[in-house]
């Protein structure tokens, strides 16, 4: 009766752990903090029947290591780290959130936005630096935004956006189109082998010289080594990605040192409000999914009645 919980922000004692602890489970906090050997995770997964975890790499060879395992969750909306079809073949429900944190990620966005519009990064930085820079920003006024994706975080972003007086553009136009018009183009969609680098040489250069490009979704969606050559050749304006292909970012990175280009952490969905729904929604989930009876598997109608 024990699940493994690996999102860093769940901690013993807390309302997650109290609630698995009051129905009977044995909790093991073992955190992820960035990348570990997956022998790790194995080891970490022994005697588990579920696992409430945030970006491990939840492959073929880790799932086919835990026997006990029955139920995985993501606290959060993307699952690409964990290989569905071998999960599915071994009888293992994979749960994620949708929607969980789509606040959180839309709010974020439209600070992304502001900060390429007014260079707040570079201007703080040279502040900081002991100099005084001063340059004109653009107002987000009568400018067009383009939105890659329909899902939440998308549909909340439109209106945080037209509030400013944007325009905004999704998938109601070709994509053609869409990067050509954009003043600013976000990605909203999920990571599959059909997005992994949607954003590459050719569609960078539909954009306009003064565009930028958003991503606080999943760092494969853009080819990075197109992106960083467009942004230092001026082909568009820079960039301001909240995720990226490697995470932390390699100090041998494309994208590091070059003005336009700002990587942040992989915060967008981390808000108190975000966290605390992420963790008590995922905690009920996984207890649903244990239960044989699970809200928002992505796989549970494929499941056998027994593991393979």
């Amino acid at each position: 009766m024990t699940i493994l919980i690996t999102t860093d922000y769940l901690v013993p004692g807390d309302e997650v752990d109290t609630y698995l602890t009051g129905l009977g489970w044995t909790t093991r906090h073992d955190p992820m903090r960035g990348p570990r050997d997956p022998q790790q995770l194995v080891a970490a997964l022994q005697g588990a029947e579920g696992a409430l975890i945030a970006n491990e790499p939840m492959t073929e060879m880790v799932l086919r290591a835990a026997p006990s395992l029955r139920a995985v969750v993501r606290t959060g909306v993307g699952y690409d780290s964990v290989d569905v079809p071998a999960a599915t073949r071994l009888g293992i429900s994979v749960s994620n959130l949708p929607g969980i944190n789509a606040n959180a990620v839309a709010e974020y966005t439209i600070g992304l936005i502001l900060a390429q519009a007014r260079s707040l990064v570079t201007l703080a930085a040279g502040v900081q630096a002991r100099s005084w820079p001063r340059q004109d920003g653009y107002e987000l006024s009568g400018k067009f935004l383009g939105v890659i994706g329909r899902g939440a975080v998308a549909q909340r972003v439109k209106p945080l956006a037209e509030a400013f007086g944007m325009r905004v553009l999704g998938n109601e136009v070709p994509l053609a189109d869409l990067l050509r018009k954009s003043d600013f183009v976000s990605i909203h969609t999920a990571l599959t082998e059909r997005t992994r680098h949607l954003i590459d040489a050719a569609a960078l250069a539909q954009m306009k010289p003064t565009a930028h490009l958003i991503n606080t979704a999943r760092g494969p969606i853009v080819d990075e080594a197109a992106l960083a050559e467009a942004v230092r050749t001026g082909r568009i304006a820079g960039a301001a990605l909240d995720v990226v292909e490697t995470e932390p970012l390699p100090a041998g990175s494309v994208l590091r040192d070059i003005p336009g280009i700002t990587v942040y952490s992989h915060m967008a969905g981390q808000t108190a409000e975000a966290r605390r729904a992420a963790g008590v929604q995922g905690a009920r989930e996984l207890v649903a999914a244990l239960a044989g009876e699970p809200g928002s598997s992505v796989n549970a109608h494929l499941l056998g009645k027994e593991r393979a």
